[in-house]
């Protein structure tokens, strides 16, 4: 039922989620002519406030559960476990008052209409998966705004999207340049559910009716901790909470 469901919702979904691209990618030029980054990060948060909402035309949910009261005034480096692209608006969306940036591939900087435009004016790290040392510079540029501006970051450290919801083991790279410039960085695991099943047929039908669930989790003091030991910390809750879902 969720496939053929998915068949007659979908293109609706996607013709919502598409308008809601195009409709913003001038709106963006313009915030961040006229009003600078303040005035670009607010248009973004609200694109993705229309991106999560398209994701009920397909019969989906979303639902972001925080019971712990996060600083705003201290760079977090939230951890999460990566099911689909269907991951990120609702981070964007949720985590906006933390002005939380994103780690993506540099192929994404060109041809996607708002989301080209917001990875190269957003203040986030777009890196070459085939150069290590142009990584790790964007990596470090990017903790540096972070420590320069009380920013934030979403890194997902599998690398790679879990096909099947399973949490892959955790690298330590990216964690790693970030507290090099943010060492007092609050580190916070965040729990991903059921996003994998909303694409468990490909792009095409999308699966109706799931329910993707955010979790954040018990918040991590990296002072005193190798960074293995934060981030082994980190994939054991997660997993923990995926596992036991």
């Amino acid at each position: 039922m969720n496939k053929l469901l998915g068949y007659i919702f979908t293109p609706l979904q996607y013709l919502v989620y598409g308008l809601s691209l195009v409709i913003f990618h001038p709106l963006q030029w313009l915030c961040l002519k006229v009003g600078g980054y303040t005035a670009h990060k607010k248009c973004v948060d609200i694109l993705n406030f229309f991106l999560v909402s398209s994701f009920y035309f397909a019969g989906t949910r979303v639902s972001f559960k925080n019971s712990y009261d996060l600083p705003v005034n201290r760079s977090i480096i939230f951890v999460a476990n990566h099911q689909s692209m269907h991951d990120i608006p609702p981070l964007i969306w949720y985590l906006r008052r933390y002005h939380a940036k994103f780690i993506s591939k540099i192929e994404l900087t060109k041809g996607i209409p708002s989301v080209s435009f917001n990875l190269l004016h957003g203040g986030g790290a777009n890196i070459d998966r085939k150069d290590a040392k142009q990584s790790i510079m964007e990596l470090m540029k990017l903790g540096q705004r972070m420590k320069e501006n009380t920013w934030s970051a979403v890194i997902f450290p599998e690398g790679t999207r879990s096909k099947t919801g399973e949490v892959k083991s955790f690298n330590t790279g990216g964690v790693a340049a970030l507290l090099k410039k943010v060492p007092d960085a609050l580190i916070v695991p965040i729990a991903i559910e059921n996003a994998w099943k909303f694409v468990r047929y490909g792009n095409y039908p999308l699966s109706f009716g799931e329910h993707l669930k955010f979790t954040v989790l018990e918040p991590i003091e990296p002072k005193g901790k190798s960074v293995d030991e934060v981030v082994i910390t980190a994939e054991n809750l997660i997993r923990g909470k995926v596992n036991g879902a």
